[in-house]
């Protein structure tokens, strides 16, 4: 028995079709994967079926419910989670739950989840002021009230540390009932391996549906199976570190954090924070959510200012000068910070001349990103429009315009396809063997393995330091994320 049945659907945006003549049926009581490319169609398909968009043609079927005709019958019967934060940043982790049990008329009966969550303790806590994989854990639970027979997750894990993602998932799998129904769209793999059934889109069309353990008995060979079936990657040179100019520099260290602390009145974010990257190194910055990363990005970018301790790029000292130690960085913020109005080619103009390309070589650069990063046929697209995968793309892009000596990439692939990982990944790797400085934080553990040194953060202060190699035999580990896992643990205790 199926909760969903979809036929002959089809959805067009601007022309072009997002969702193309599908067909698919939803097993009941199952957790169903949906995966693909960036603007494969994963979220207008999950919009449709939940009545959130109306198809052009094709029927879809919820339920038993017609999503469009009975959608507040539906509605009642349905958990949703969005892509983005969906709650109200100025309201308390309580008060958001308390609108949700109104919105869906059941009873306030919240002490399960948020003794589930680890959320008890910060009720009255408002949901800006929540670390990234609390924000989605307080999103699931919202989700879940009122148990409803349909799970719609629009990548609850996106951005979220292994721990989290751990924790989300069983989560799903302890408080529904065998009777519900999960669809699950996610960008992690390994994810997707551990669910029912694996649906694969592509262009809009389904190309794969069936159990993941039938296309790969690993995940890492799932993994693989996919990019295939999505077209494959094949691991050219980087036209990026092509294009880019080759950076000389006397400095031993081109980064340096010394001793950096940042306090909230009596909560240390950053404690006595102290490293030196060298040139062309890709340094890690891992941990879990809230451990204090993105304060040390914003410390050393300039862009927050230090209780104590300061950071040096290129030699230049971070308080003294901010502007110029500027100069030499490229930042990529962890969420995506360009001006949603403006069109893709209006984001790299304005960039370009904040980072002081003169007006005769900018159309030229310029015109280089667009092809670099295949932006020809959305150069004329608000960036607000564009799909996530996208997004990250431009803010790489801008990023990196001015060829910057120093990169610092605050989880550039959070969100974004495999394929689109890899590209990035090679980009990355390939910029560090032209000189290039890196220091990039991500929550992709296959991703850490890319790192020359990795420093592991947890509650603001380093707690193991070394390269992939020395973490996993530091903590007799296979994986960078059993070590992860390991490390943070032993730490807590």
């Amino acid at each position: 028995m199926n909760t969903v049945e979809i036929k002959n659907l089809i959805k067009t945006f601007n022309g072009e079709r997002a969702v193309d003549n599908l067909s698919l049926g939803i097993e009941k009581g199952k957790i169903t994967g949906l995966i693909g490319a960036d603007g494969a169609g994963k979220t207008t398909l999950m919009r449709l079926i939940i009545g959130l968009l109306v198809p052009d043609s094709g029927e879809v079927s919820a339920l038993g419910l017609n999503p469009y005709k009975q959608k507040p019958e539906l509605t009642s019967k349905v958990g949703y989670m969005p892509q983005k934060f969906g709650l109200y940043e100025d309201l308390t982790v309580l008060e958001n739950m308390k609108l949700y049990a109104d919105l869906k008329n059941v009873p306030y009966e919240f002490d399960k989840l948020l003794k589930f969550t680890s959320l008890e303790p910060f009720q009255d806590r408002l949901a800006g002021a929540l670390s990234g994989g609390m924000k989605q854990k307080l999103g699931l639970s919202c989700a879940l009230l009122g148990d409803p027979e349909f799970l719609v997750l629009d990548e609850p894990s996106v951005g979220v540390d292994p721990i989290s993602r751990r924790d989300l998932m069983q989560m799903v799998r302890n408080l529904i009932t065998p009777e519900t129904t999960v669809l699950w769209s996610t960008a992690y793999l390994d994810e997707a391996h551990s669910f029912d059934t694996a649906v694969v889109l592509d262009k809009g069309k389904v190309i794969y549906e069936g159990k993941p353990h039938d296309l790969a008995p690993t995940a890492q060979e799932f993994e693989n199976k996919v990019i295939d079936l999505m077209g494959g990657y094949k691991k050219e040179k980087s036209l990026i570190a092509e294009s880019y100019t080759p950076i000389s520099s006397d400095f031993d260290c081109t980064v340096e954090a010394d001793h950096l602390e940042k306090k909230y009145g009596s909560f240390y974010a950053v404690r006595d924070n102290s490293f030196c990257i060298k040139r062309g190194e890709i340094f890690g910055l891992l941990g879990p959510n809230g451990a204090g990363k993105s304060t040390s990005f914003k410390m050393m970018c300039g862009l927050a200012r230090p209780t104590s301790g300061t950071a040096r790029i290129m030699g230049i000292d971070i308080k003294k000068n901010p502007e110029k130690a500027r100069s030499n960085l490229g930042y990529m913020a962890q969420k995506f910070s360009l001006y949603g109005n403006l069109t893709v080619r209006q984001n790299l103009e304005f960039f370009a001349g904040v980072y002081g390309i003169g007006l005769l070589n900018r159309k030229k650069r310029i015109d280089e990103i667009v092809e670099i990063f295949n932006f020809e046929h959305i150069q004329n697209q608000k960036s607000e429009d564009l799909p996530l995968g996208f997004k990250q793309r431009l803010s790489m892009a801008c990023a990196l315009i001015h060829n910057p000596p120093v990169l610092f990439l605050d989880e550039p692939t959070s969100g974004v396809d495999v394929i689109t990982r890899r590209d990035f990944w090679n980009h990355i790797t390939g910029l560090a063997k032209k000189g290039v400085t890196i220091l990039v934080t991500t929550h992709f553990m296959d991703e850490a393995e890319y790192c020359d040194r990795i420093s592991l953060f947890y509650k603001g202060e380093t707690i193991a330091l070394g390269t992939p190699a020395e973490l996993k035999q530091r903590s007799n580990s296979n994986t960078m994320e059993e070590a992860f896992i390991t490390l943070i643990k032993e730490s807590g205790k």
